[in-house]
């Protein structure tokens, strides 16, 4: 375990809570909104058509509500993630998580990539957009720099990791699937200014992940069992 030491409120501002698997239900949506105001996360990432829902219920609570859009694939067309990103700001989002078009940075096509992605701040009018790279589908290091200075560039305020949605091939110690590596998070926060954070997802399930994460650099991590990361962190350092 890594001997960082973190303030709880620090900790939990760290955590965008996940609340994104096909399967929930309106009702898990709302009990997944109850855990991210019951630990003060930073944010509740939800599917777009829970957003006035969780705007309702998160209103004056300080956690942010933070929308997937076009997600988890990417290859939707500008004006159609510019439109879903406005219709979301109007129903009460307070960032917009996007995801990359993979295929057209795999091929080449940075110019259509970079205005992809500033249609989309733009359309965010200063809201905070985090481009989602899935980062278990590069196999070429050089293109995952490539796309944190486009996402820069382009005006994005976060990069991050990975959907959790993708058939990653990388493993942690336990074997469980993960969308990154150490390795991978250490060159994203190489390749960008500090003026952009990096978030990591599809990885923190363990107080250790989250440690080993912030000490990479990372300000954000996505997680989905958030009650048991927080039990483990009171039971740690308390």
């Amino acid at each position: 375990m890594s001997s960082i030491q973190i303030p709880r409120i620090k900790f939990t501002k760290m955590i965008d809570h996940s609340i994104l698997k096909q399967t929930l239900t309106q009702q898990d949506t709302i009990g997944g909104l109850e855990i991210a105001m019951e630990y003060n996360v930073a944010a509740a990432t939800i599917k777009p058509c829970y957003t006035k829902l969780a705007a309702k219920l998160l209103n004056g609570t300080g956690v942010l509500v933070n929308p997937v859009i076009c997600f988890p694939n990417g290859y939707d067309t500008s004006i159609t993630k510019a439109n879903a990103t406005k219709q979301a700001l109007d129903e009460g989002a307070d960032e917009i998580d996007i995801v990359l078009n993979l295929g057209a940075l795999l091929g080449g096509e940075f110019d259509y990539v970079r205005d992809d992605i500033s249609t989309v701040v733009e359309a965010a009018q200063g809201a905070p957009v985090k481009v989602i790279l899935e980062t278990g589908l590069i196999r070429d290091m050089n293109m995952i720099v490539r796309a944190c200075q486009i996402c820069e560039s382009a005006g994005a305020r976060f990069v991050k990791t990975s959907t959790g949605f993708c058939d990653s091939p990388y493993k942690n110690k336990y074997g469980e699937t993960v969308g990154y590596t150490t390795e991978i998070l250490k060159l994203m926060r190489a390749s960008v200014s500090d003026k952009v954070q990096v978030k990591a997802a599809q990885g923190v399930r363990r107080l250790e992940d989250a440690l080993e994460v912030i000490a990479l650099g990372v300000t954000r991590f996505g997680v989905s069992q958030t009650v048991n990361l927080m039990r483990e962190f009171d039971a740690y350092f308390n």
